[in-house]
């Protein structure tokens, strides 16, 4: 495949660029933001996303008959990782994740209530997934749905759900048969997070953000608000984290990172050298250039594999996945020993190299090989499905 954009492909994401400059907002625009915390959390940032919804950009690879506009997968990956790239909210998770899945998998009554407020930016969602015994092993999920009059009951607990505390719906997984193997019992709703008997509590994370728990008494949820088919749940999560896995960790703040760091160590010292001279430095620099070079061309692999209304590439978003994040670490870690003890002054410190950036990546980037499913995860999907491997080699 081509690597390199075509001629109206770097014509859109110019003009994207141009419009993020003309749209400029520190209220909105947080470049500190790393990936999970790139969110759509106050009143500046949704009506920020309106204004790109006006532009008729939320919903490109989306067909024309659901309001998108039959466009190539490319054009929503420029859009997504340019809005990253300025720590502005992304696309990804109501566009992508939930959007996507619905037009698959979702009834009618579903699509025509949650695409035109996707597509217009009126909603935000949570995914709840992880369980307290159930991190990266989605199907061992236990929070446990009864069949009641009407719909279903919900009793049970969620963790590390980021959004909770501002999302206007909660996109969750349930196990609505006891009896079935882990990976058939489980079933998708979509419920509003103001519904009786949801409980949230705050996680405060040690990037300075904030994840949650949500607890379930007897929450009620209508047989229409089942996604899909009755116990069919586990295969739209699966493709919804294939989604996840490459649209919620861009590329682009990594790589903003890395530019930071390379004006770093063109214009400082160590022990009246260039840092630019030594030959420890340089060789760090050139192996964190050529595994960004890895990364994006990974992303692009993933957008090239993935055809509008199929299934999500899964082998591709694993590669991605594993190797970005590790990679997003990776380059936090050699950043801070090259700035050495000054590299750990805090965020909007003024003494601060790099306003404190790769201090706050540090901590708030350890989640990035956990959330959509940890590196071990990663690397089984991709020891099975790319290798060929048995499940329990």
């Amino acid at each position: 495949m081509d690597f390199e954009f075509a001629p109206e492909e770097q014509a859109f994401a110019e003009e994207v660029a141009q419009w993020l400059q003309d749209h400029h907002s520190d209220d909105v625009m947080e470049p500190h933001k790393e990936n999970f915390t790139q969110l759509c959390d106050t009143d500046a940032k949704r009506a920020f996303m309106k204004k790109v919804a006006e532009k008729g950009w939320m919903g490109i690879t989306w067909p024309k008959e659901l309001g998108g506009q039959d466009g190539s997968g490319i054009y929503e990956y420029l859009l997504n990782e340019a809005l990253a790239y300025v720590g502005a909210p992304q696309i990804g998770k109501g566009v992508g994740i939930i959007g996507k899945t619905l037009i698959r998998h979702g009834s009618e009554k579903l699509k025509a209530e949650f695409l035109p407020k996707i597509l217009n930016a009126e909603v935000e969602f949570a995914v709840g997934y992880s369980e307290p015994q159930a991190g990266s092993d989605a199907a061992n999920m236990q929070l446990r749905a009864d069949k009641v009059d009407g719909g279903w009951m919900l009793n049970g607990q969620k963790i590390w759900t980021t959004s909770a505390h501002f999302a206007d719906w909660y996109w969750v997984g349930a196990r609505t048969n006891q009896e079935a193997k882990k990976h058939a019992g489980i079933s998708l709703f979509l419920i509003p997070m103001d519904e009786k008997g949801l409980e949230i509590q705050s996680m405060p994370c040690i990037g300075g953000d904030q994840t949650n728990q949500v607890f379930f008494n007897d929450v009620f949820v209508p047989d229409e608000y089942m996604v899909g088919k009755e116990g069919s749940g586990f295969q739209y999560i699966s493709e919804a984290l294939d989604l996840e896995r490459f649209t919620m960790f861009t590329f682009s703040p990594t790589w903003a990172r890395f530019e930071l760091l390379l004006d770093y160590v063109m214009n400082n010292t160590r022990d009246g050298e260039p840092l630019k001279d030594d030959p420890v430095v340089r060789k760090e620099v050139a192996q964190l250039a050529t595994q960004h070079e890895v990364a994006r061309v990974l992303g692009l692999r993933f957008v090239a594999a993935a055809k509008v209304g199929d299934k999500p590439p899964t082998l591709e978003a694993s590669q991605y996945k594993l190797f970005t994040t590790q990679l997003s670490q990776r380059s936090v870690n050699k950043g801070l020993d090259i700035m050495g003890a000054e590299g750990q002054i805090r965020l909007h410190d003024p003494h601060a190299p790099q306003k404190g950036r790769f201090d706050s990546a540090y901590r708030a980037t350890v989640v990035e090989t956990i959330g959509g499913g940890a590196s071990e995860i990663q690397k089984n999907i991709i020891a099975r499905r790319g290798l060929g491997l048995p499940k329990n080699f």
